[in-house]
């Protein structure tokens, strides 16, 4: 019973708080300079500037035709740093452990989680270019630093097969991955006002997992852009959305002594193997207590055959676990388990500050569901 417990800590030591890393890398500071169609009659001294003027670079494809037709184009290249923040809610089920190898054994039924939180702070460098004036393409080169608390109980029948919470435990892990993936984002821009929708995929690597994580981002934001008296200086603000969807099943091997001392956990699974025996034979005592008209009652059934599966998968995880730790000290745990986000999709508030055509600062913030971000980065555009 303390050994589930453990199991629990063991599982989300590494599972659970890795998928933040994986929304934070996503790269979705979006590219906020959009090809933007010039109107009004007091912009037309603009309009007939840039119809007139030879345009001088290779991108975006049909670059000198729109800029002919009235359209002010961004420097077709970019380079961008960003920092990024994440504090998101997570849902985990069908958790599974083994040991050494060994048989793996399903402890949905005997924990239950009652938080995932995790907090997480990552830097991801973007370049990225105009392959057409509303088509902006990224890629995305990410690092993170993550931590994840969490809150669990673990839950086993008594003697009547009645189920309750026999203890709670709680902990905190911490962890580096990195990231590799590409990003578009169709925009159209009339007037200063836009619409841009931002979307990429990412790969990342956690040491803890098997296989990099795919993982899917999809962020729509509708605003405008105000200018300043000087030239190429304005403040653009946006409304949006988050959306992020990522691989479930998860699965990984570590080693038990990167978790556990040892000697307390060798300790915390005696107590378990004991208390699995008495309740192994206070449920037989229960059970052989019935007349043979109760035995045959449907619930009667149900609940001797639920206390038997539930024991004897604990059992046997105590043991392969006993088995491990006075094997040798390379002992290693296996785990899988799937887990989504609490919630898909929250909503964005975002500014810029573009000081000229050359350099522009954002914040984005993300809020009105179980997920809270922050974004700030710097671009640098030149033409290419």
């Amino acid at each position: 019973m303390t050994f589930n417990l453990k199991t629990g800590k063991l599982i989300m030591k590494r599972k659970i708080y890795f998928v933040i890393v994986i929304v934070l890398l996503s790269g979705h500071l979006f590219s906020q300079v959009t090809t933007n169609k010039i109107v009004g009659n007091k912009n037309q001294a603009l309009k007939d500037s840039l119809s007139n003027q030879e345009y001088p670079y290779a991108l975006p494809i049909w670059g000198k035709k729109l800029t002919a037709a009235g359209f002010q184009l961004p420097y077709s290249a970019g380079l961008s740093v960003n920092y990024f923040w994440q504090e998101s809610d997570l849902i985990i089920s069908d958790l599974s452990v083994g040991f050494n190898n060994g048989p793996m054994y399903d402890l949905t039924e005997v924990i239950r989680f009652d938080d995932a939180i995790s907090t997480a702070n990552a830097l991801n460098f973007r370049p990225d270019f105009w392959l057409f004036p509303f088509l902006n393409v990224y890629g995305i080169f990410g690092k993170a630093k993550t931590s994840t608390a969490i809150t669990a109980g673990l839950w086993l029948p008594d003697s009547e097969n009645n189920w309750g919470e026999v203890t709670t435990f709680s902990t905190e892990a911490k962890f580096d991955a990195t990231s590799l993936g590409f990003g578009l984002t169709p925009t159209i821009g009339v007037g200063g006002g836009f619409l841009a929708l931002d979307m990429n995929t990412v790969w990342t690597d956690v040491s803890a997992l098997d296989k990099p994580v795919f993982t899917f981002v999809f962020g729509p934001r509708l605003g405008k852009s105000f200018k300043f008296k000087k030239p190429d200086m304005n403040i653009t603000t946006w409304i949006g959305g988050f959306r992020v969807n990522f691989s479930s099943e998860t699965a990984g091997s570590i080693n038990l002594s990167d978790i556990f001392q040892t000697d307390e956990l060798q300790s915390k699974v005696d107590q378990g193997l004991t208390k699995v025996s008495e309740t192994a034979v206070a449920v037989d005592d229960w059970w052989n207590s019935l007349t043979p008209v109760e035995q045959k009652n449907p619930a009667n059934v149900a609940k001797y055959e639920t206390a038997n599966r539930v024991l004897e998968t604990a059992g046997g995880l105590l043991t392969s676990m006993d088995a491990a730790l006075n094997d040798d000290q390379s002992a290693s745990v296996q785990y899988s388990l799937i887990k989504k986000p609490k919630d898909m999709w929250n909503f964005l508030i975002g500014t810029q500050f573009q000081i000229n055509r050359h350099f522009m600062i954002r914040a984005e913030y993300g809020f009105l569901s179980s997920r809270q971000q922050f974004t700030g980065g710097l671009q640098y555009r030149f033409g290419l």
